[in-house]
């Protein structure tokens, strides 16, 4: 980010915790510089209970509007004036505009709807076809309920917590009540079985990712076949253990980078009216990767 924060600088801000590894601010400061707005990304570590007051801060900050991250995702919906119809029915929300005037708060949901941009950037058939997500928590939920919307024709939900995965299956029958969803069993051999007719499998799990490396939702690459897609949305290592098994396995592989950059782009559009400059801030965030 260029030295250019001055009176005039208006606030967007992220809140979550932890957020030292965040790559929002580089992505949402790369797009400020490049269109001239003068505006400021800043992270707020809002500990678990103090969401509130978080939230009363940017409202008294006169902040345009913040993400939401980990652990605040479902909380936040208590102090939002108005929500969108998609993160209603999600139940979460990641992304938050604030009324300049009146100071009311709307809430929405970019998570799913990056995911599935991603997907179709990617030109990743999945649309009529078998998808099997392993993580139903924090992103995983979106990207759940966004399959189904977007016309999945199985999903399959591998996730520890039965309760989590069964009130998430619950909400896809009563919205979209033409997806068939199928809970699977906590073994690697129902997994395998599962996967040997789908196009993709998802992992919305922190599993892979830094300080997490050696961990994997997969003992190895048999489990998968090499018509299989595999998409890790972990973008902190860029390659995963996941990813170099699906390799191995002669599977086409991505990580979280282009959920990440889609996801963000909809937010900005939600602030600013305008369209990001993805293709620069992709590579920002490349080049900012290699120099590292």
């Amino acid at each position: 980010m260029s030295n250019r924060i001055q009176g005039t600088t208006g606030l967007i801000g992220l809140i979550g915790d932890p957020l030292k590894h965040s790559r929002s601010p580089h992505m949402h400061n790369s797009a400020f510089d490049k269109l001239g707005l003068d505006y400021v990304y800043l992270c707020f570590e809002v500990p678990k209970g103090e969401l509130k007051n978080g939230i009363e801060a940017l409202k008294t900050f006169s902040a345009k509007g913040s993400n939401i991250t980990f652990p605040h995702k479902q909380e936040v919906l208590k102090y939002l004036d108005d929500i969108s119809e998609d993160a209603k029915i999600i139940g979460s929300v990641n992304t938050i505009k604030i009324d300049p005037e009146t100071k009311k708060i709307t809430g929405y949901n970019t998570d799913g709807r990056g995911f599935i941009a991603s997907l179709d950037e990617l030109k990743i058939p999945f649309r009529k076809q078998k998808v099997v997500l392993v993580g139903v928590g924090g992103a995983g939920r979106a990207i759940a309920i966004q399959l189904a919307y977007e016309g999945v024709g199985e999903l399959c939900i591998k996730e520890l917590n039965k309760d989590l995965a069964n009130e998430i299956k619950e909400t896809i029958n009563k919205h979209i009540p033409n997806v068939n969803v199928k809970i699977l069993a906590d073994n690697e051999e129902t997994l395998k079985e599962e996967l040997k007719n789908a196009c993709l499998l998802i992992n919305a799990t922190p599993l892979g990712m830094k300080g997490r490396e050696s961990l994997c939702v997969i003992s190895g690459p048999e489990v998968l076949h090499k018509d299989l897609f595999v998409y890790d949305i972990v973008y902190d290592p860029r390659e995963t253990l996941l990813m170099k098994y699906a390799k191995q396995a002669g599977c086409k592989t991505t990580n979280g980078i282009n959920m990440m950059i889609w996801q963000g782009a909809i937010a900005f559009k939600i602030w600013f009216d305008i369209d990001m400059p993805q293709d620069y801030v992709r590579q920002e965030l490349f080049e900012n990767s290699n120099r590292r």
